[in-house]
């Protein structure tokens, strides 16, 4: 998902879209740990969706603290 779609997502939507990627990059790292994973390189994408979403919720924080 691009930076500016993770802008678009109100706060809880953010905060849920957090939980759902680290539940999937923790059954990622699982599935990679037991040799079943189909698509090891997704737990790639998901690290850095879920780096995005996190930078987003520190911008909006400092934007909070800020003004």
């Amino acid at each position: 998902m691009k930076p500016a779609k993770w802008r678009d997502l109100s706060d809880d939507e953010l905060d849920q879209k957090m939980r759902e990627l680290s539940e999937e990059i923790f059954n990622l790292r699982f599935q990679l740990s037991m040799g079943v994973a189909k698509n090891p390189s997704r737990i790639n994408l998901a690290r850095k969706d879920l780096a995005r979403a996190k930078t987003v919720q520190g911008e909006r924080a400092a934007k909070a603290t800020k003004g």
